[in-house]
């Protein structure tokens, strides 16, 4: 039976809240662990807190950040781009959203992104080469897309996923530059063998924790794009148009200067345009902020509009 919208959607929905649940666990594990070693829980608290407070302030100011990242400038509602206005302000009222400050990209390369802590302060921003490239139902598919990331809330899951990763990065930094300074409850403290088995299971977290968590945000990321695609589709009904669109990005090669490691998950495409014609390993697609273009496509064009 053919993949309806919902059902991707749904699927996508419980699979991302999955891979976060599995990264609260990580996360508590480490902390029990590293708390047993040092036998206060107080690093850990500060951890939490210093790690928290800088991904939260990232998120609130999430909008301006990558607008200056991207330098890219508001958008005028007037010809040539009062029809992308009109778009959008009718995909907002579709979605049940108010209708976000639109944004240009001076890039030749197409692409897109949304970004902002909530519908009401949600940027979307496009490049001079999307606006070329597509017409005017693909960029319809493309927007969609963008406004069902503020509709599914991606950057509040994003900055929940950061959060954590930050968390374990720091803790991991902190227990490894302590080993260097005699760190951790002395063995006649605390039971001699078993603290010396628990601090090479904390040595091993150390190292592979953050790398862990890299690879969980990462899917995450890979999850929402699919996510967005599925949803972008029930405000257009019409998968063709983002299919058609992500075709287009797939036989493209431009380059972009404003590409930034930080803000390259928030892009419809990789900024980076690591375009490998043969199809990924999974061991590669671990490393990947997007799904293959390829994958996404054909998931399009393998869905239906039944209710």
């Amino acid at each position: 039976m053919a993949e309806t919208l919902w059902t991707h959607r749904d699927s996508n929905i419980r699979k991302t809240w999955f891979l976060v649940f599995v990264f609260l666990l990580i996360v508590m594990s480490v902390g029990w662990v590293f708390s047993q070693i040092y036998g206060s829980p107080l690093i850990l608290i500060f951890a939490v807190l210093f790690a928290s407070i800088m991904s939260i302030s990232s998120y609130w100011f999430s909008d301006k950040i990558v607008i200056a990242a991207s330098r890219a400038k508001p958008m005028p509602d007037q010809d040539p781009y009062q029809d992308i206005h009109n778009v959008v302000e009718n995909l907002a009222i579709t979605a049940g959203l108010p209708k976000p400050r639109l944004y240009i990209v001076d890039s030749a390369q197409p692409n897109a992104f949304a970004t902002g802590r909530n519908p009401e302060h949600a940027v979307v921003a496009v490049t001079t080469g999307i606006l070329k490239l597509m017409n005017q139902q693909e960029l319809e598919g493309v927007l969609a897309h963008e406004m069902s990331h503020i509709g599914n809330r991606d950057m509040l899951v994003s900055t929940v996923v950061v959060v954590l990763v930050g968390f374990l990065q720091l803790l991991s930094d902190i227990f490894l530059r302590s080993m260097f300074w005699g760190g951790g409850k002395r063995d006649s403290d605390s039971g001699g063998n078993a603290h010396a088995y628990m601090m090479l299971i904390g040595i091993a977290l150390a190292i592979l924790s953050p790398i862990i968590g890299l690879m969980i945000q990462l899917a995450v990321s890979r999850k929402r794009e699919h996510l967005a695609d599925a949803s972008g589709v029930l405000l257009t009904r019409y998968p063709e148009g983002l299919a058609s669109a992500l075709e287009k990005l797939d036989h493209d090669n431009t380059p972009m200067k404003q590409a930034n490691h930080a803000t390259a998950h928030l892009w419809l495409d990789d900024p980076y345009q690591n375009r490998n014609k043969k199809k990924p390993s999974w061991f590669a697609k671990l490393f990947m902020t997007h799904p293959p273009l390829g994958e996404r496509i054909a998931i399009l064009r393998g869905m239906d509009l039944r209710d």
